[in-house]
């Protein structure tokens, strides 16, 4: 697997609308198998799109054979396997004690259809992890009331997911409540990293990114449903580029999408209803077009509608549905699907 290097250079171009396809993406291994659909049965999209196609791509454990786990035990051994495997979650495993299973490269893991649920766990990929795919699993039900102190989470780190410096990651249609950290952290200098399809709900922490000096992170967040939480949603500190596109956030109490310190975000046909500040940003650039806002209050600064630091569809392909579009489509198909591990096991 090819390590995170840059991207290509900034372009400038004129803003996105709806329908835009970009032109440098590879799509076509992205994890899932050549034939794959680009949508379920029910028009759900599946397909990866975003910063993770790029620098040779996501693929996880590619076409190995699935091992089927059912048990914390077994989901350890496989995620920690030191080959390329697929890992296939079977209904409800619940973690005793609360472990961060350490994912190492080159795997997919994935929910065999909608009812794969961790309970009182979750997953970290340390400094130097690459290529990992994390599909269609609910994970939940980590917080403990109480001070940090004994044992409780108010000071707690019991994570959903946390990155520490991997690269090539894809976070895809996955639910995250009720968590006793943060439900994603992209922390370091996490890189290539797309971020879709996904819940996150009744939480203080929803999505934070950064804990580094250094600008260098690329990454792509695209039609998730963040609503009932506090704060992150994403705070998005130091990344040297940010795409943020058709995402709805819904009741949030603290902030929306906050492009921290020397972020370049670009942010496009996003929904924002009942936000507190929906978006602002600090010392580098937030270019935002298209969207959509009901019931909002506060900050709703940016630098421009025109694309000046970079502009995304320079990089790879997506496809941008217009506000109104993307709000009928995450309520309908974030989180998981019934037959996504389908479309990733042969």
């Amino acid at each position: 697997m090819p390590r995170a290097g840059a991207a290509g250079s900034a372009a400038v171009g004129g803003a996105g609308s709806s329908g835009r396809v970009g032109r440098a993406g590879q799509t076509g291994s992205a994890g899932v198998p050549a034939a794959a659909p680009a949508a379920d049965s029910d028009g759900c999209p599946l397909q990866l799109e975003g910063f993770a196609t790029l620098e040779g791509g996501t693929t996880g454990g590619g076409n190995a054979d699935p091992t089927h786990v059912t048990t914390q035990a077994e989901l350890r051994a496989c995620a920690t396997a030191a080959e390329p495997r697929v890992c296939l979650v079977h209904g409800t495993i619940t973690f005793s004690p609360f472990e961060e299973i350490n994912v190492k490269s080159d795997k997919s893991i994935l929910g065999a259809g909608d009812s794969a649920h961790i309970v009182m766990g979750g997953f970290r990929l340390n400094a130097g992890v690459h290529n990992v795919i994390l599909r269609n699993l609910t994970i939940r039900d980590s917080f403990i009331e109480g001070p940090y102190e004994e044992g409780g989470d108010e000071g707690g780190d019991r994570d959903g997911i946390q990155m520490d410096t991997a690269d090539h990651v894809w976070i895809d249609h996955v639910h995250f409540r009720h968590l006793g950290d943060g439900m994603i952290d992209s922390r370091k200098d996490t890189t290539f990293l797309t971020v879709s399809w996904n819940v996150l709900e009744n939480h203080n922490k929803a999505f934070g990114i950064g804990w580094t000096d250094n600008v260098t992170s690329q990454l792509t967040i695209h039609h998730n449903w963040i609503h009932d939480t506090v704060q992150r949603n994403p705070s998005t500190d130091n990344v040297l580029r940010a795409h943020l596109y058709n995402n709805v956030l819904e009741d949030v109490e603290s902030y929306g999408n906050y492009a921290r310190g020397k972020t370049n975000m670009v942010l496009q046909n996003s929904v924002f209803v009942r936000v507190k500040d929906p978006h602002y940003y600090d010392q580098g650039t937030l270019v935002t077009s298209g969207n959509v806002y009901r019931d909002t209050n506060g900050m709703r600064t940016a630098t421009g509608d025109s694309f000046s630091f970079f502009d995304p569809g320079m990089l790879y392909t997506y496809k941008l549905d217009t506000a109104q579009e993307a709000e009928a489509r995450v309520r309908r198909c974030a989180g998981p699907r019934p037959h996504v591990f389908e479309a990733v096991v042969p």
